[in-house]
C-alpha cells in the first residue's frame, strides 16, 4: 500500500503549484463562460453572413414545402378513395338489407303455412281460389329463395371486403396526415428560423440583400407578357406565360397554388391549368410532366428547374428569363434563368 501513498505525497508537495494552477484554470474558465466580461463574445454575424444563412434556410424550407405539397396531394388521392369505398359499402349494404328482407318475409310465410298439410289448408281455407294461387307462387318462390340467398352470401363477402379495404385507407391517411403535419413543422420553424434573422438587419440592409436583377411588377404599357406569348412554340404554352405575367408580385405563400398567392411549383401548375393542362403538384414531379429541352432550346413556357433536389421551379418567358415564385420575402417576379443552380428543363406541351 505504501506504493500507492508516495504519489499522493509528491503531488502535495507542490500544493502552491498545485493551488496556482487551479486558480488560473477557473479564472480561464470563468472568462471563457463570459463571466470575467465579454471580450470573447461571439461577433454579431455580417448582413452577407445573414443574407447566406437566410438563403439557405429558404432553400431548405422550400424542399420540405415540396415534400409537403406531394404529401398533401398522397393524402388528398388516399381520402377520395376511402370516401369512394365507404359510398360503395353503403350501397352494398343497403343491396344485403333488402334481400335480408326479401328473405325474412319468405321465412314468416313458410313458418306461417308450414304446419299444415296442403290438402288440408285447401279445405280449410275461406278463398281456396286465393290459396291455390297462393300455393303456386311459394312453389315458384323456392328457387328464388335459393337464388336470394346466395346473392346475400355474395353481398356479405363483398362488404367485408370493402370493410376491409377501408380500414386499410384509413391506417394510409392516418399516417399520411401525420406525414403532412411534420413537413409542416420543418417549413414553419425554418421560415420563422429565417424571418428573425431578418429582423435584426435595418430595412436598408434587408434591401440591399434582395436580389437586385429582379423584377416584380410590371411598367404600364409593358408588352414583355405579349412578345414571350407570341413566341411561345403552343397556344396553351402561351396562355401559361400569359397567367404567369399577370401574377407578378402576387405573394409568394407555401402550399398556395393560387389565385391570388403561390409556392413556386403552384404557380406553374396554376398557370397550365389555366390553359388547360394539368400538372402535378411538386417540382420533382412536373420535371416528369413533359420532354426534356436543354438549356440552349428554351422557349416560353417550358418550366425550369434548380438545385440538384429539383426543388424549385419557374416558367421560362424568354430572353434567359423566367417567372417565378422565390420565397416569403420577394413575390413572384421576373429573374435570370442563371440566378439559381440550373437542374433541367421540360416542355409540356
Amino acid at each position: 500500500m505504501a506504493a500507492h501513498r508516495r504519489p499522493l505525497r509528491r503531488l502535495g508537495s507542490g500544493g502552491t503549484t498545485a493551488r496556482t494552477a487551479v486558480t488560473l484554470t477557473l479564472a480561464g474558465a470563468a472568462t471563457a463562460a463570459g463571466l470575467g466580461g465579454t471580450g470573447n463574445a461571439a461577433p454579431e454575424p455580417t448582413p452577407a453572413q445573414v443574407g447566406a444563412t437566410v438563403d439557405r434556410l429558404y432553400r431548405e424550407a422550400e424542399v420540405a414545402t415540396e415534400k409537403y405539397n406531394g404529401a398533401k396531394e398522397k393524402a388528398g388521392a388516399t381520402e377520395r378513395r376511402l370516401e369512394e369505398l365507404r359510398d360503395e359499402m353503403a350501397r352494398r349494404e343497403d343491396r344485403l338489407n333488402a334481400t335480408r328482407e326479401t328473405l325474412g318475409s319468405v321465412a314468416a310465410a313458410q313458418y306461417r303455412g308450414g304446419g299444415l298439410d296442403p290438402a288440408l289448408q285447401l279445405v280449410l281455407s275461406a278463398d281456396p281460389d286465393r290459396y291455390l294461387e297462393g300455393a303456386a307462387f311459394v312453389e315458384r318462390a323456392g328457387s328464388r329463395q335459393t337464388a336470394a340467398v346466395g346473392r346475400a352470401r355474395a353481398e356479405l363477402r363483398e362488404v367485408a371486403r370493402l370493410r376491409g379495404a377501408a380500414r386499410v385507407e384509413l391506417a394510409s391517411l392516418t399516417s399520411r396526415r401525420a406525414e403532412l403535419e411534420r413537413h409542416r413543422a420543418t417549413v414553419t420553424g425554418k421560415l420563422e428560423a429565417a424571418r428573425r434573422l431578418l429582423s435584426r438587419l435595418t430595412a436598408e440592409e434587408r434591401a440591399r440583400l434582395g436580389p437586385g436583377q429582379d423584377r416584380a411588377t410590371r411598367a404600364p404599357g409593358d408588352r414583355e407578357g405579349l412578345s414571350a406569348s407570341a413566341e411561345a412554340p403552343s397556344p396553351r404554352a402561351a396562355a401559361a406565360v400569359a397567367y404567369a405575367y399577370q401574377k407578378l408580385g402576387s405573394p409568394y405563400v407555401w402550399g398556395a397554388t393560387g389565385p391570388d398567392a403561390f409556392d413556386c411549383s403552384g404557380l406553374t401548375q396554376a398557370a397550365y391549368r389555366a390553359a388547360g393542362v394539368s400538372l402535378p403538384r411538386t417540382t420533382y414531379a412536373q420535371i416528369g410532366a413533359g420532354r426534356g429541352v436543354p438549356r440552349s432550346a428554351l422557349l416560353p413556357g417550358d418550366l425550369v428547374f434548380f438545385y440538384s433536389g429539383i426543388s424549385h421551379v419557374g416558367i421560362y418567358v424568354g430572353d434567359g428569363r423566367m417567372i417565378h415564385a422565390p420565397n416569403p420575402s420577394a413575390p413572384v417576379r421576373l429573374a435570370p434563368v442563371d440566378s439559381m443552380p440550373f437542374a433541367g428543363a421540360a416542355r409540356v406541351v
